[in-house]
């Protein structure tokens, strides 16, 4: 993922902000970022000059674009379809007929709604689970939308209580998510890349979430599932096969640093020293796992462990909201209950939304920081609302008191995605009334 295939842009400077680099030093600094050819050339002092675009920072943080591990932008139509259910009964009863409904008018009126949200709350790379048909048209959308998108089709070919269209043969799963494997290794822009993901052990086959494992270790591609969400899915699991999900998957083949689950909340110690040790990320998922009775996970156990975490929203009906800082807030919150009051300080529940979600995708040396030769990925930040005044320590503010309402401006690979809080390249209103349309036809065809 280069991103070099950008059309060449007149550099660009965000002047005179406090800089939140998210670095290996957590270095806090005011100053202008040059924005060259997608990429940072310099972090300090930059001169004016004629020809020079300028982003007026002054009262505002930079920091780096920021990381959603886990969403499902296939949901994003599904908000307030869902509630008060538990992780299973939830998935049978609402998503799966919900998802089953699609066609590719909604699935992109769906993937649209979603990418809205999170570009104005300044998310600029995602990892999405897709569902089982018509992801090129998520691919699309993204890739318009001009977001960094990891992501891929969700792939099923059993279970209980899911729906005939979602289950395909183990043939035609896979063969269906090298087409789209294919597709996103020739996208010129570089930011679409392809995710192998067998959507839970529930509902795989040991063929599938194999077929799977080797063709992403053949690609040099990564791997994401759900494991160890909610007590009832890992009774469930032991059930079915006499042994935990983390367990089966491993010996299934699905470890390793390509390779991260959503959720984590009944991991167990010996099972978090066993994901260290293969080098297995998790990605975090406060407001979902709260929202379905999942439990809290012990992100502080995970970090100590040495796992990557990343964090994420997970999809609007188990939310309902995709807002980044939510999430950054509930992290940091669950892990002082859990473990204490600065146990996860702030400036590290910050890193899992930039350089560990890049270190999650194999991406660290590109993204999730402010660094000279990094891509241009960049959120400025407003600090003049009376939410986050009086101001103090940046990165407390920024954990603690932001809301997605205070992002001004998103940059992507050095192009403007948001400005002075519009989405540019999304017709919001559009979008909106989109949505409201699809979901109403949806909802009918799913019977819910």
């Amino acid at each position: 993922m280069t991103g070099d295939s950008n059309q060449r842009r007149a550099p660009l400077v965000v002047r005179g902000g406090v800089v939140v680099t998210c670095d290996a030093a957590d270095t806090v600094r005011r100053a202008d970022v040059l924005v060259e050819d997608g990429r940072i050339g310099r972090v300090g002092r930059v001169p004016a000059a004629r020809g020079l675009r300028e982003i007026d920072a002054r009262d505002a943080i930079v920091l780096p674009g920021l990381v959603m591990a886990h969403v499902h932008l296939c949901q994003a139509l599904f908000r307030g379809a869902a509630d008060d259910l538990p992780l299973l009964e939830w998935l049978r009863r609402r998503i799966w007929p919900l998802e089953a409904a699609h066609d590719p008018t909604s699935l992109r009126a769906s993937a649209e709604l979603g990418l809205a949200e999170l570009l104005r709350g300044g998310a600029t790379t995602l990892l999405d689970v897709g569902t089982v048909h018509d992801y090129e048209v998520v691919l699309d959308a993204a890739r318009r939308a001009g977001v960094r998108l990891f992501g891929g089709k969700a792939l099923m070919d059993g279970g209980a209580g899911v729906p005939r269209r979602l289950v395909e043969s183990t043939r035609c799963a896979l063969e269906s998510a090298e087409r789209l494997a294919r597709e996103c290794r020739g996208d010129a822009t570089g930011r679409t890349r392809f995710v192998w993901i067998p959507r839970f052990v529930l509902s795989c086959s040991e063929g599938l979430v194999r077929g799977a494992v080797e063709r992403a270790a053949a690609e040099g591609g990564l791997l994401h599932t759900h494991a160890a969400e909610h007590r009832a899915e890992r009774a469930a699991v032991i059930l079915a096969h006499g042994a935990s999900d983390v367990a089966i998957l491993r010996r299934w083949g699905f470890r390793g640093r390509n390779a991260s689950i959503a959720h984590g909340v009944q991991l167990t110690a010996a099972e978090r020293r066993r994901l260290a040790a293969d080098g297995t990320g998790v990605v975090h998922c406060p407001s979902a796992n709260l929202k379905l009775g999942s439990g809290i996970a012990d992100v502080t156990g995970l970090v100590e462990a040495g796992i990557v975490v990343g964090i994420g929203p997970d999809g609007a009906p188990c939310n309902n909201n995709l807002d980044p800082w939510v999430e950054l807030r509930h992290a940091a919150l669950l892990a002082s209950y859990r473990a204490g009051p600065g146990a996860l300080p702030a400036h590290r529940v910050l890193r899992l939304a930039t350089i560990d979600g890049a270190r999650l995708l194999g991406l660290a040396h590109e993204l999730g920081s402010i660094e000279r030769g990094k891509r241009a990925d960049l959120v400025v930040v407003r600090r003049d609302g009376p939410h986050v005044v009086p101001a103090g320590d940046p990165i407390e503010m920024l954990v603690y008191a932001t809301q997605a309402r205070d992002v001004e401006h998103v940059i992507i690979d050095g192009a403007p995605v948001v400005a002075r809080g519009d989405v540019l390249t999304l017709d919001v209103a559009e979008v909106v009334a989109r949505a409201r349309v699809e979901a109403t036809r949806v909802a009918r065809r799913a019977g819910v």
